[in-house]
């Protein structure tokens, strides 16, 4: 059965979400070897690739944007809506989509919900939808993340 985590950013500026999902793409290519994150477009898919190469080079995360690399893609490949990137099996998803995410065979599905109230609705949504295709959810305050890593 798939799994899934709904991360809520109340409380998370921009750099720390950013910092987040980058955490979160290390971990899970690191534990599952097969990433694939959907960002909500173009430009946010560039600023992702853009932070993920900053990390320090032991944290370094095989990666491209679509279209980029090897044919057959990166072990962690960023896609965004309207790219038209082929469907692909992968063991984790990231969705930073406002809408669901193409899932094909995923194990893990990472997720958030943001603290404004229309995407907040989005996320609500999307939780009803994953649940429906009994994925196990779980929830987890990221600002509750961020700072026990501050310890």
């Amino acid at each position: 059965m798939a799994q899934g985590i709904f991360y809520v950013l109340d409380g998370l500026n921009e750099d720390q979400q950013l910092s987040l999902f980058c955490s979160q793409i290390a971990q899970r290519w690191r534990e599952q070897r097969s990433v694939r994150v959907w960002c909500q477009s173009q430009l946010q898919a560039e600023q992702l690739d853009e932070a993920l190469w900053q990390q320090p080079v032991n944290a370094f995360v095989p990666h491209n944007i679509y279209g980029e690399g090897p044919p057959q893609g990166a072990p962690v490949e960023i896609c965004w809506a309207g790219s038209n990137a082929p469907a692909r099996r992968t063991a984790v998803v990231v969705n930073l989509m406002d809408e669901l995410p193409p899932m094909q065979g995923a194990r893990l599905i990472i997720d958030r919900v943001p603290a404004a109230d229309t995407e907040r609705q989005q996320a609500r949504d999307r939780y009803k939808a994953y649940r429906s295709q009994r994925i196990e959810l779980q929830t987890i305050n990221a600002a509750e993340l961020n700072s026990n890593s501050d310890k």
